[in-house]
């Protein structure tokens, strides 16, 4: 039993980074369905910002994490008005291939200026641990849940509260009616690149402080596990993201502790499969009619 929470508790840490990149995926799906397979070259590139402002500006957690999030915004928007508002009229395939195309050149122009090499993230908290019932806390997975929580917390009165959550829910509805009734479609996709790139960068830096490692790659198989969160969650649903970072995480650390963690990621996409399968539309998705 206290090998199981152990587990439960690591998957708990994991999964809530994974909710964090799920958001991004999820928020820019429901607004312009577009799956934006660079999302995960953010959250590397948000790794690195977080490195860079703990090591060379000698900055604590909580201000590396929030120049982190400001940097991966303004980065997210360069890369909507860059690479996909002029796509905005396309077919999904051109667009579709045109993420892809963006999440190679975000790797390997880090590659060139940072080198392939894995780093040592900077320690920046303690290393203090807590014992509860037979489970081990590290004083990291604290902070990784804590603010993971704060930040969904801060998401949902985003949208629910703000002037501009109500226009990204009203553009994920209808763009046309959404844009007959005076919002600015394009600056409400904008600030929805930019909310889910800044989320994306805070996970990169708690998951640097987690693994004490980060390469130019590290964004590739997290990005997708989180898209497979997303999915199965419901794509376009925020709770569903969370729902599904959080899944997807305990699995992954109870098939590493219960069975071989060799076999973790194809029994996560083995999940996506049978996922697809019973449930195309995810746990909180909804059926959506389209005219032909």
């Amino acid at each position: 039993m206290e090998q199981f929470l152990q587990q439960v508790v690591n998957g708990i840490s994991l999964g809530s980074i994974y909710a964090l990149i799920a958001l991004g995926y999820t928020m820019v799906y429901g607004i312009i369905n577009l799956i934006n397979f660079a999302h995960g070259d953010v959250y590397m590139i948000g790794a690195y910002i977080g490195f860079a402002a703990i090591t060379y500006a000698k900055l604590g957690f909580f201000p590396a994490l929030v120049i982190t999030m400001i940097l991966c915004a303004i980065l997210g928007v360069v890369i909507e008005r860059v690479a996909y508002k002029p796509l905005r009229n396309s077919t999904r395939i051109a667009v579709l291939i045109t993420a892809i195309g963006v999440s190679l050149l975000l790797e390997y122009v880090m590659m060139f200026f940072v080198g392939a090499e894995v780093r040592s993230y900077p320690k920046v908290l303690s290393g203090e641990v807590f014992h509860l019932v037979g489970v081990v806390i590290n004083i990291q997975q604290i902070y990784i849940v804590v603010t993971a929580i704060a930040l969904m917390i801060l998401l949902q009165f985003i949208v629910h509260k703000t002037k501009i959550g109500k226009a990204m829910r009203a553009v994920s509805v209808d763009q046309d009616a959404a844009q007959l009734m005076g919002i600015k479609v394009d600056s409400t996709i904008s600030y929805t690149f930019a909310i889910g790139s800044a989320f994306a960068g805070a996970a990169g830096v708690l998951v640097g402080i987690y693994y004490n490692s980060i390469d130019p790659l590290m964004g590739i198989m997290p990005g997708l596990k989180a898209f497979i969160a997303a999915v199965f969650g419901g794509i376009g649903s925020i709770p569903g993201a969370m729902i599904g970072g959080l899944s997807i995480g305990i699995m992954e650390t109870l098939v590493s502790g219960y069975g071989n963690s060799m076999y973790r990621d194809a029994a996560v996409f083995a999940f996506l499969i049978i996922i697809l399968i019973l449930k195309p539309t995810g746990l909180l998705g909804k059926n959506t009619r389209e005219k032909v």
